[in-house]
C-alpha cells in the first residue's frame, strides 16, 4: 500500500469516526463511504443467498448486516442522517435480494426483516455501548451482546414467523439459522470494521509487523484448509492456539480478521461437503447450526482476550505516563527544596552570628530584656537553620544524591549514643530513657551516621509526643535474617487514619497549631534514609496506648 492509497482512505476514515453528529446533507458531502457500503451490502446479500443457504431460504452466514451496522455506527447520527443512510442500506439489501433471484414478496419481506435487525442493532449499540470501544472487555461484551445477541434474535423470530406464514417453512430451523448466522456476521464483520482505523493501516508500513501478519495469517489459512478441506477428522481446536497468538501479537484487529477468514473457509467447506462435516448426523441445516455454534462459542471468545490485552496495554501506558509525570514533579520539588534550603542557610547564619554578639554584649551594653530577646532570636534562627538542613536532606534523599556507606554497625552502641544525646535535651529531663537488647550479635549492615540520624529523629518524636507517658524505650533484637530496632513511648498513640499519613512530608497530623514544635519532615526523611540502606520502617500504635516505631535492617 502506497502513501497515495493511504490518502485515498482518509475521506472514508473521516466519515467513519465514532461520535460524529451529522445531517442528511452531510451524508452526501463525502459520498464515497455510503456508496461503497451500499454496494458492499448488495454484493454480500447476493453472495450469501447464492452460496450459503442451508435452511430453505436462510443463509448460514450473513455478513451484510454486520457491514451496514458498523459503518452506520461509525459514520454519523441525527434524524436526517439516519433516515438517509437507512434508506440507502434498504436499497442495497433489496437490490441484493433481486439479484439473487428472490421474488418481489420475498425480497420486500427479507429487506424489511433485515432493516428491522440493522436499525435495532444500531439503536442498542448507541444506547448500551455508546463508545464503540472494542479495546476494553466491557465495551466488547456490550457490543456483542447488544448487536449480535439481541437484535438478530428479534429479527429471527420475525423471520421464522414470516416464512412459516408465507411458505410453510418449519419455524425452529429458520429461527436458529437466522439468529446464529446473523449473530456471527454482526459479531465478526461488525467488530472487524469497528476495530479498523487508520492507525492500524499505518502500522502495516512497519516491515516487521507486515511480515509477522503475513506469517501468522498464512499459518492460519494453511491450518484452516487442512482441517476443513483435506482431513476428515474434527480438528478445529488446533486453530485456538493460532488465534491466541494473533490476539497476543495483533490484538483486536488481528483476531477479528482471523475470525473472518475462519468463518468463510469453514462455511465453504460445509457447502462443498468437504472436511469433517459429513461426520455430523443430520441434514445441512443441522450441520450449519453446529458450525455456527462452534464459531460463536469456540472462537469468538478469543476476541475478549484481545480486548483484555489492549485494555491492559492502554492502562499500562497511562500508568507509565503518570509515573513519568510524578517523577518529573518530584524532581522539580526536590530542586525547589534544595534551592530554598541553600537560600535560607546564608542569611540565617548571619542572623545567628549577630544574635550571639548581641546576647553576649559584644555590640554594647544590653538590658536583661534585650538579652532575653537576643536569646529568643538565636533560638528561632537555629530552628530555621535546622529546618533548612532537613529540607536539604529531603531533597538530596529524593533525588538520590545521598550516598550511604554500608558497613557492619553495632546497634546497641548507636542506641546508647542516641539515648545519651536525647537525655541532654531539656524536654527529656522528666523522662525515663532505657535501652534494651535481646540476644547477642546485634550487628546490622547499615550506614552508622545515617542510621543514628534516623533513630535520633524517632527519639525526638517520642520525647515530643510521648512525654506524658514518662518513658521512652530503645529496643534491639534479631528477626529472621535481620535486626529490628524499636523506639517506644507511652504517649497518646495514633489512630489508624493518622498512621496512614504518618510518613508524608510536611504532614503534622493536625498538630500544626499545637505547642509542640515541628515541621513534619523528620519521619519522611527517616523513611527515605532507611530505604536507602535496604531496610524498612513502620509504626505499631493503638490510640491511648502509646506508639512503637520500628526499623528492620539486614544483619551483617
Amino acid at each position: 500500500m502506497t502513501a497515495t492509497d493511504t490518502d485515498a482512505l482518509e475521506p472514508i476514515a473521516a466519515a467513519a469516526r465514532p461520535g460524529r453528529t451529522s445531517t442528511a446533507a452531510g451524508l452526501f458531502a463525502q459520498p464515497l463511504a455510503p456508496m461503497l457500503t451500499v454496494l458492499g451490502v448488495a454484493v454480500l446479500v447476493f453472495a450469501a443467498i447464492s452460496t450459503a443457504r442451508t435452511a430453505d431460504m436462510i443463509a448460514a452466514l450473513w455478513a451484510a448486516n454486520g457491514l451496514a451496522v458498523a459503518v452506520w455506527l461509525r459514520s454519523g447520527r441525527g434524524f436526517g442522517y439516519d433516515l438517509a443512510f437507512g434508506g440507502l442500506i434498504a436499497f442495497g439489501v433489496l437490490a441484493g435480494e433481486f439479484l439473487a433471484g428472490n421474488g418481489p414478496i420475498l425480497s420486500v419481506g427479507f429487506t424489511a426483516l433485515n432493516m428491522l435487525e440493522i436499525v435495532l442493532a444500531v439503536w442498542l449499540a448507541r444506547r448500551f455501548a455508546p463508545t464503540l470501544n472494542l479495546a476494553t472487555v466491557a465495551g466488547a461484551c456490550r457490543f456483542i451482546l447488544c448487536t449480535a445477541g439481541v437484535a438478530p434474535a428479534v429479527a429471527g423470530l420475525a423471520a421464522g414467523t414470516f416464512l412459516l406464514l408465507t411458505r410453510g417453512t418449519p419455524f425452529v430451523p429458520t429461527f436458529q439459522t437466522w439468529w446464529f448466522g446473523h449473530a456471527l456476521g454482526l459479531a465478526v464483520i461488525g467488530s472487524f470494521i469497528l476495530a479498523l482505523d487508520m492507525r492500524a493501516v499505518r502500522a502495516m508500513f512497519n516491515p516487521w509487523r507486515a511480515a509477522e501478519t503475513v506469517l501468522t495469517f498464512g499459518l492460519l489459512i494453511v491450518i484452516c484448509v487442512t482441517v476443513y478441506f483435506v482431513l476428515d477428522m474434527p480438528l478445529g481446536f488446533v486453530m485456538v492456539p493460532v488465534l491466541i497468538v494473533i490476539a497476543a501479537r495483533l490484538r483486536v484487529i488481528g483476531v477479528t480478521a482471523a475470525l473472518v477468514v475462519i468463518s468463510v473457509l469453514s462455511l465453504g467447506s460445509l457447502m462443498m461437503g468437504a472436511g469433517p462435516w459429513h461426520l455430523v448426523i443430520g441434514d445441512l441445516s443441522e450441520r450449519a447450526v453446529l458450525l455456527q455454534l462452534t464459531l460463536l462459542f469456540g472462537y469468538l471468545p478469543i476476541l475478549l482476550v484481545a480486548s483484555l490485552l489492549e485494555e491492559r496495554d492502554r492502562l499500562s501506558a497511562r500508568a507509565k505516563a503518570g509515573q513519568l509525570r510524578a517523577e518529573k514533579a518530584s524532581a522539580a520539588k526536590s530542586r525547589l527544596l534544595a534551592n530554598v534550603a541553600h537560600e535560607i542557610k546564608s542569611p540565617i547564619g548571619g542572623i545567628i552570628g549577630i544574635g550571639d554578639l548581641w546576647s553576649t554584649g559584644q555590640l554594647g551594653p544590653i538590658t536583661e530584656t534585650e538579652a532575653e530577646m537576643a536569646a529568643m532570636l538565636v533560638k528561632t534562627a537555629r530552628q530555621v537553620e535546622a529546618l533548612s538542613h532537613d529540607l536539604l536532606d529531603v531533597a538530596r534523599a529524593e533525588s538520590g544524591a545521598v550516598k550511604v556507606e554500608m558497613r557492619p554497625t553495632d546497634i546497641p552502641g548507636i542506641l546508647e549514643d542516641v539515648r545519651r544525646a536525647t537525655a541532654m535535651r531539656p524536654e527529656a529531663r522528666m523522662l525515663s530513657l532505657k535501652v534494651s537488647c535481646e540476644g547477642d550479635g546485634l550487628v546490622a549492615l547499615a550506614d552508622s551516621q545515617r542510621l543514628a540520624q534516623v533513630i535520633d529523629n524517632l527519639a525526638t518524636n517520642a520525647v515530643k509526643y510521648g512525654a506524658a507517658g514518662g518513658e521512652v524505650l530503645f529496643l534491639a533484637k534479631r528477626v529472621y535474617d535481620g535486626v529490628r530496632i524499636e523506639v517506644s513511648d507511652k504517649g497518646p498513640g495514633l489512630s489508624p487514619d493518622k498512621q496512614a499519613q504518618l510518613f508524608e512530608p510536611f504532614n503534622r497530623l493536625g498538630l500544626e497549631r499545637s505547642a509542640i514544635e515541628g515541621h513534619g519532615i523528620g519521619l519522611a526523611l527517616a523513611k527515605r534514609l532507611v530505604e536507602l540502606q535496604g531496610g524498612s520502617i513502620g509504626v505499631v500504635s493503638v490510640a491511648g496506648e502509646g506508639a512503637t516505631f520500628w526499623i528492620e535492617l539486614p544483619a551483617a
